[in-house]
């Protein structure tokens, strides 16, 4: 299956309320060879107030952030087609589960766009960071890294590509840091071709929940506190082994002398849960987990001081006990349900409801038909859609893409929605024009102090920008 290696920069850190200003990819084959590639950047979506350090790390000054060729919707629909050309693919970047992954189907989902694209059949996705992870825990001579402070490996994707000898000065743009992932991950592949494969195995949900259910005992590499560690578990009863809210794989880390865990009752359990060692391990069955043969745990503390018949005693013994497997699961119910009820209830906003309710697949169906139509029929077609949050998303992208399309009341309406945001004096979930203007003078004193006269007019100029914007909402 082709590998499409992507990433992005953005003008926040937060994927519910930020945007992707630059987007760039490459596509090879199994054995790496290119077969198409892109970079698209795009202005600033109209109304929104950037964070200042993100558009330092990502090198956007105002040209960048007002001249682009494309405007932002524009930009989602080039990637859209482009993410369709290059499917069916294994979609992956560095650290894209956590941060890019997000990023995109919020935007898609904000942009009245089929949110999943990445990872629904026929795509799959894996993260580069896991697989580096897995090849460092299996062998720390896979790749050259730095030693932090603490004694750990150094894995972010610029520090691993220049200590393995790679070009990093282009890296924090989008196209070059997809370029140094797909190299950083072809050393990995030559270096361990035999566990390239399993890797990939857990691409998607299913193909991850086949391996677990199957097997009696897996290596789960998990990373915590800056180090990458190989766990040996035995997954759970193949019929109640599955986290019955989070859709999560359960399985017994089998350091730990089993046997009284199966008589444990449901509370008992819930008290055990809380204890370290954790004796319960979770495989993040949608999250490209990194599941290798058993034989790897075998290897390493302190599974390799145990007696590989007790190894697989403990392992028959989780596996063929559906009460105890029944057991953990009714647990993990009970403790989900407990921590829902201590949920924060304030508002919720449409931006970030993604996953609070999914979008009904009529209005899904919509999308191509809202896209292809001219502005003031996009209008017109608002009353088509069911869920309102959507209905809200397209107002905005009409008033940013074609504002004299919208009535007059409506006009207005969006715009004091977006005044009333930005120039908000509270502490808000998006970045308001305060937030920036205190980010930037506790950025203009850090390089005063370094003397760093380009940092300094850079800020300069960005904080033009926002006060442009300020002045423009003040009135709405």
């Amino acid at each position: 299956m082709n590998l499409a290696i992507w990433d992005i920069e953005s003008s926040n850190a937060n994927t519910d309320f930020g945007s992707i200003i630059e987007i760039g990819g490459i596509l090879v084959d199994e054995n790496f060879k290119e077969k198409d590639r892109f970079n698209l950047r795009c202005r600033l979506p109209e109304g929104e107030i950037p964070q200042a350090m993100a558009l330092i790390v990502n090198k956007t000054g105002v040209d960048l952030l007002t001249k682009s060729n494309l405007s932002h919707y524009q930009m989602l629909g080039e990637v859209e087609k482009i993410f369709k050309k290059w499917s069916p693919a294994i979609f992956l970047g560095w650290s894209n589960i956590g941060f890019d992954d997000e990023m995109i189907r919020k935007e898609f989902f904000k942009g009245i766009r089929y949110p999943y694209i990445t990872n629904s059949s026929p795509n799959k996705r894996h993260d580069g960071l896991n697989i580096a992870r897995g090849a460092y825990a299996i062998d720390n001579n896979v790749l050259k890294t730095e030693i932090n402070e603490k004694g750990n490996a150094v894995m972010k994707l610029e520090s691993l590509a220049r200590s393995n000898g790679l070009e990093v000065s282009g890296a924090h743009s989008a196209l070059f840091d997809a370029e140094l992932t797909l190299k950083v991950l072809e050393i990995i592949k030559k270096k361990q071709p035999n566990t390239w494969d399993s890797f990939l195995k857990t691409s998607n949900r299913s193909d991850t929940e086949t391996i677990f259910k199957k097997e009696n005992i897996i290596t789960l590499n998990e990373y915590f506190y800056g180090k990458s560690r190989l766990y040996l578990c035995a997954p759970l009863n193949s019929k109640y082994c599955i986290h019955p809210i989070y859709q999560w794989g359960q399985a017994v880390d089998l350091r730990l002398d089993v046997e009284p865990l199966l008589k444990m009752s449901v509370n008992d359990l819930k008290s055990e849960m809380k204890k370290t060692p954790k004796f319960l391990r979770t495989i993040r069955s949608n999250k490209a987990p990194i599941i290798l043969d058993k034989t790897y745990g075998m290897k390493v503390e302190p599974y390799n001081a145990i007696d590989p018949n007790l190894i697989s005693k403990r392992a028959e013994l989780v596996k063929n006990n559906e009460k105890f497997s029944q057991n953990i699961i009714t647990a993990l119910r009970e403790i989900a349900e407990e921590k829902k009820q201590f949920k924060s209830q304030e508002d919720i906003y449409a931006e970030e409801s993604i996953y609070t309710k999914f979008t009904p697949a009529k209005d899904t169906n919509l999308f191509p038909l809202w896209h292809a139509a001219s502005w003031k029929d996009k209008l017109k077609m608002l009353d088509k859609f069911e869920d309102e949050r959507l209905v809200g998303f397209a107002k905005k992208i009409i008033y940013q893409e074609s504002p004299e399309t919208l009535p007059d009341k409506m006009f207005k309406q969006v715009k004091r929605e977006i005044a009333k945001r930005i120039l908000s004096d509270k502490k808000e979930k998006w970045w308001t024009c305060r937030e920036f203007y205190n980010e930037c003078d506790n950025l203009r004193e850090r390089y005063t102090n370094e003397n760093n006269n380009e940092k300094l007019k850079f800020l300069d100029e960005i904080n033009d920008f926002v006060m442009s914007v300020e002045k423009k909402y003040e009135n709405a």
